[in-house]
């Protein structure tokens, strides 16, 4: 195994192949944006195929949109990082994205695509009233706006400390490309752009795979040293809540989480109902399964594999790097310091999470804008004047999440963490109220209002009390780490606050 120092002094950083690499990346993106804005359709477009692309897509591209907007760069650079820590129990995400895909291809989408609505809060204005739709849908404009702005944030903070890059360059150069190709393109821009992130995602972490487990010595001696670690670890059962990763917290657990997401969010039901038919819908969802276990297991070994090669030094441990966050641009730097342009690769990879999310959410913010705020109030508009109201809201929107990312660089790390708590707070109620909708006959307005202020008031008692009184790390489940055979390293403050030098001694 090869050791993870070296004897000379090394910076750890990009060179201009890497930026080539990255900028690629974002071209090639913007490319396939325009392509779809510029090609010729043979009948009049209507807000509907902007939002939709016309329900004629294929079940493939569909569901690798559905995958790729999943892997956010927060998830890219965050499953490695929580894989090394607590091993490869984390696996069990696929059963639990399994148990949903199942859930919400044979009891969500029929109701959805049967109904041929463009908003999943349209379905709440059928069952429930005006009222009930009006909420749904602010709590998601909301909520989407917050989860946006941190999703285009985080990933820039992170590797401006990591690697010095300009945080504000990347911030807005991501922004404003994915803000454009969806405004410009529609659904089917952010389908096709989607297709090719995905691609590059899993090339990243395929390659950080096979160099991580060559330098470790191959694939035998990772999982000998990941078994020493107590890393295969699964059979964990244990039935405390307070354990952050158990078999049930990840497979049930779990379900109900991405059941929010895939079974009644907007972003997800937006793309699965434009589909040719619902047997092609269906087959969308069952396409993202598998390519949520690809780029999730690659992420997961990614991470046992960094463990391996870091064995008798774990940077977090010894110093070198400051927050679990940074475990991953930490080992990519160190492990391609010598092959220009794969840390280029890794930082498309994490920004392809960027730009799928980003886009996907601006759509969806803009269809929900559009259908259950505006479209009351614009009857007697042809669709030329709804389509270009719409590509106004989509510009609009991608402006207001780029915004929440710039102020969120004014805010202390806690808050933008505790608007994650603000989204699981009202994204658990609403789901419950599609389930009472869809599956109790009986259920009436005033129970459905009631049922949704309990499971609010149930939800952030959880979220308060957890913030207050948070478990230990031991207490959670972290594994344990060694940092005897690391040499001395030279942390080197900048006058950007929280940027850091790294340099292996």
């Amino acid at each position: 195994m090869e050791e993870p120092t070296v004897k000379e002094p090394s910076t750890l950083g990009f060179v201009l192949a890497d930026y080539a690499v990255f900028a690629s990346m974002l071209l090639v993106s913007m490319a396939i944006g325009l392509f779809q804005a510029l090609k010729k359709s043979q009948r009049e477009a209507t807000a509907d195929d902007f939002f939709t692309g016309g329900r004629s897509l294929p079940a493939v591209p569909v569901g690798l949109s559905l995958c790729a907007s999943f892997m956010s760069a927060v998830q890219v650079l965050g499953v490695p990082a929580e894989a090394s820590r607590y091993g490869f129990k984390l696996l069990y995400m696929c059963l639990g994205q399994s148990i949903n895909s199942l859930l919400t291809a044979y009891l969500f989408l029929p109701v959805f695509f049967r109904l041929g609505i463009t908003s999943a809060n349209q379905y709440l204005k059928l069952r429930f009233g005006r009222g009930m739709q009006l909420l749904g849908s602010v709590q998601f404009l909301v909520a989407t706006l917050l989860y946006t702005g941190v999703v285009i944030y985080a990933p820039a903070l992170i590797l401006n400390q990591a690697i010095g890059l300009n945080m504000w360059v990347s911030l807005f150069s991501t922004g404003i490309i994915c803000t454009l190709y969806t405004t410009l393109g529609g659904m089917k821009a952010v389908i096709w752009t989607d297709v090719f992130q995905i691609i590059v995602m899993f090339s990243g972490f395929v390659a950080i795979l096979i160099r991580g487990t060559v330098l470790v010595g191959g694939p035998a001696l990772v999982l000998e040293i990941a078994k020493n670690g107590s890393r295969i670890n699964f059979n964990d059962f244990d039935v405390d809540p307070r354990k952050r990763y158990t078999f049930w917290s990840l497979s049930v657990g779990g379900a109900l989480v991405w059941l929010s997401m895939y079974g009644v969010n907007q972003a997800q039901v937006q793309r699965y109902i434009s589909c040719r038919t619902e047997k092609a819908a269906q087959w969308a969802l069952f396409v993202n399964q598998v390519g949520l276990c690809l780029i999730v297991g690659s992420a997961v070994t990614c991470g046992i594999v960094m463990y391996a090669y870091y064995i008798n030094c774990d940077p977090l441990k010894s110093g070198k790097i400051s927050a679990p966050d940074l475990y991953m641009p930490f080992f990519v730097l160190d492990i391609f310091r010598s092959h220009p342009g794969f840390p280029g690769l890794f930082l498309a990879c994490a920004y392809s999470g960027t730009l799928s999310t980003a886009s996907t959410s601006i759509n969806a913010m803009a269809a929900v804008t559009m259908e259950d705020l505006l479209r009351p109030h614009l009857v007697g508009f042809t669709q030329k004047k709804l389509v270009l109201i719409s590509k106004g809201l989509s510009l609009l929107c991608g402006a207001g999440c780029i915004t929440v990312a710039a102020l969120a660089s004014f805010l202390d790390w806690g808050v933008l963490q505790g608007s994650f708590t603000v989204i699981g707070v009202v994204s658990g109620p609403l789901l419950g109220i599609f389930i009472l909708g869809m599956f109790i006959p009986a259920a009436n307005r005033f129970g459905a209002l009631s049922g949704i202020l309990a499971g609010f008031c149930v939800s952030l008692w959880l979220a308060v009390g957890s913030t207050l009184y948070p478990p230990s790390g031991q207490t959670m489940g972290v594994l344990p780490s060694y940092s005897g055979a690391c040499r001395t390293f030279t942390p080197c403050p900048t006058s950007t606050s929280v940027q850091w030098q790294l340099v292996l001694l």
